[in-house]
């Protein structure tokens, strides 16, 4: 279970220093003659994605390569791994996602003038929704959008799926793309509590009093998925009537 724990550590970690990072350092850049070098929303979105394809090939054999408490908890539900394991799964992920928070802090302060509060890539809705919307706007997003992340991941990583032999990753990672693209005006794109975790106390401003959606949402979410698939789709296993296996976290999944 220690290198299970410690790939999801540093999967998570790589997740939110990726892509939050790249948000913080490179969405918006101007060079000293006032051209615009940033990397904008795709950058940012293909950023999230490239961090969850590099991180279920490097550690999805160790831990299942989650790098996110809501797809821990919807592969939970498909019995893709076992429940005793969430716990542990949970507590490294956001330790990650925070240290890696502070990671960006540390690193953005070495510019001077720089001002966390509201630069740190926080999720939020309403005044703190980049595109300014609602709650129940950001929630809706936040919960269809994960159920869809966990059914790819699923699907992705189903023994009868070609993408189980090798490509699982990369149809993780396309999709955590799109999904980005779909909702970074929307919520900033959460759809991983570790992910909102990681900055919302060190963006302020906010953050850290709305961060219970980007919990509830996605947890919802993926725990639909989860409780469906098996009932849904089968498995070549009939995974919804089989004990876990003790391998099970060696199929590849994801944030």
């Amino acid at each position: 279970m220690l290198h299970r724990l410690t790939a999801e550590f540093i999967g998570t970690f790589w997740l939110v220093l990726g892509g939050c990072g790249s948000a913080v350092f490179a969405a918006k850049f101007a060079s000293a003659d006032g051209v615009s070098l940033g990397i904008g929303f795709l950058g940012v979105a293909l950023a999230f994605g490239l961090t969850v394809l590099t991180g279920v090939y490097a550690f999805g054999t160790i831990s299942g390569g989650h790098f996110n408490p809501a797809v821990t908890l919807g592969a939970a539900f498909a019995r893709r791994v076992e429940w005793k394991a969430v716990p542990g799964y949970w507590v490294v992920q956001v330790l990650g996602g925070l240290v890696a928070g502070l990671v960006i802090l540390l690193i953005a302060n070495g510019k001077e003038g720089f001002d966390p509060v509201g630069n740190m890539a926080a999720n939020g809705y309403g005044a703190h929704s980049p595109g300014g919307y609602s709650l129940l706007a950001v929630a809706l997003t936040e919960i269809i959008l994960t159920g869809v992340f966990l059914l790819v991941i699923l699907g992705s990583t189903d023994d009868r799926a070609p993408a189980s032999k090798g490509f699982a990753g990369l149809s993780i990672g396309l999709t955590l793309t799109l999904i980005h693209l779909i909702s970074i005006p929307i919520s900033n794109t959460s759809v991983n509590p570790a992910r909102s975790t990681g900055v919302a106390f060190f963006n302020g401003d906010g953050a850290p009093a709305q961060l219970w959606i980007f919990w509830l949402a996605p947890l919802i979410g993926a725990a639909i998925a989860g409780f469906a698939y098996p009932y849904l789709f089968g498995g070549s296993s009939e995974l919804a009537d089989q004990p876990v296996r003790d391998d099970a976290l060696e199929e590849p999944g994801t944030t």
